[in-house]
């Protein structure tokens, strides 16, 4: 069965992330954030999406860490989503935008108070000494907001992937697999289909 072509490919992502997260037995919304670091060595780590719509696909992070730095330094990456119980994966790719203060300090208000905590806690990317260091830390945060409002930290933000390539992927028969691009042009999507 091809994938059928859609005039809006965020649409057609939201349906393919409906039906993921029907089926995956494990976050859905995961995916491979690939960035580049200033000697041009690729690297990739999984994340968490947290939005997806025109303005591109957000997520979350501490700004100073491996992906933040190369992201600051090199403001493109690329995403993958793979869904293994559907056959399907789905990549982005585009420049990338840091979200607004506001948009960053309510997200991180709805976070679980351990992880507010742990965001100032962790030095991300950074050597670790050993778990007592970490949770040496955790406590010393713990003390410190003691009952009051955890902040969002100065270092933590979102960053959000405006999509300028979107392709679906989806297993066939034979490897004969469908793939469907589209590229933004302007306002509008030009799609094309390619070679499995």
């Amino acid at each position: 069965m091809s994938i059928p072509e859609h005039d809006d490919p965020i649409a057609l992502f939201h349906q393919w992330l409906r039906e993921a997260e029907a089926k995956e037995p494990n976050d859905p919304s995961a995916m491979c954030l690939a960035t580049v670091a200033p000697d041009g060595m690729p690297s990739a780590r999984m994340v968490l999406l947290k939005a997806a719509d025109r303005d591109g696909f957000l997520f979350y992070t501490n700004m100073e860490s491996q992906k933040g730095s190369e992201i600051l330094a090199n403001p493109q990456a690329a995403l993958c989503f793979h869904w293994k119980s559907l056959r399907r994966q789905v990549r982005v790719q585009g420049p990338v935008t840091a979200t607004a203060d506001a948009d960053a300090d309510a997200y991180f208000a709805t976070r679980p108070r351990e992880a507010q905590i742990g965001a100032w806690a962790s030095i991300q990317s950074r050597p670790l000494e050993g778990r007592f260091a970490l949770g040496k830390r955790v406590a010393a945060f713990t003390a410190k907001f003691g009952l009051t409002a955890v902040p969002r930290p100065d270092f933590w933000s979102g960053f959000r992937v405006r999509a300028q390539r979107i392709e679906f992927w989806q297993s066939g028969t034979f490897r004969m697999h469908d793939r469907l691009v589209y590229e933004a042009d302007g306002p509008r999507w030009r799609t094309q289909t390619l070679y499995p």
